[in-house]
């Protein structure tokens, strides 16, 4: 079964509004794959989330330079970044297999780069450039443990009426 639910954030309000939901709702241990051109919105949805988990803001930066970052809140976040890693394996060594399997929520910025390393059961979110502020989000999954999250989004979003296929 593959879930699909597609968000148009006009601003960074609505930006908030579904890192909001997506923080409400996200069960612990959930690892998410956030692909996008570079600055289309990733580090911002993170931070987003972050605040919503009671992490302040401000404590979000990219781990561009880092690779990984951690953030204390109502979920441990595990903030990875992607772009520069040379293969898969620079990425394993950073202990990503260990923080997938640990209580946290795992955030992994240009996921696609590293995509072979993913669990299967993962939430992968699309971000899309559609203005100066606005962008679309596009939010699936190819596992039946994310149904009550896509049920939140439909309801607390009030979107469209894209519905789970497969």
């Amino acid at each position: 079964m593959t879930l699909c639910f597609t968000f148009e954030a006009l601003d960074e309000t609505d930006t908030d509004r579904l890192a909001a939901t997506v923080a409400r709702c996200l069960p612990a241990g959930t690892v998410v794959a956030l692909v996008g051109t570079l600055g289309s919105g990733k580090t911002k949805f993170v931070e987003r989330f972050a605040a919503h988990c009671g992490v302040v803001p401000e404590a979000v930066t990219s781990p561009t330079f880092v690779l990984l970052q951690h953030y204390a809140g109502k979920h441990t976040i595990h903030h990875f970044d992607a772009y520069r890693l040379k293969d898969n394996d620079e990425f394993l060594e950073l202990g990503a297999d260990e923080l997938f399997d640990g209580d946290g929520v795992t955030m992994i910025e240009w996921a696609d780069r590293v995509a072979e390393c993913l669990p299967p059961n993962r939430l992968l979110i699309e971000v899309e450039e559609t203005g100066h502020t606005s962008r679309r989000f596009v939010v699936s999954a190819n596992s039946d443990q994310f149904t009550s999250v896509f049920q939140a989004l439909r309801s607390e979003l009030d979107q469209g009426s894209d519905q789970p296929t497969g």
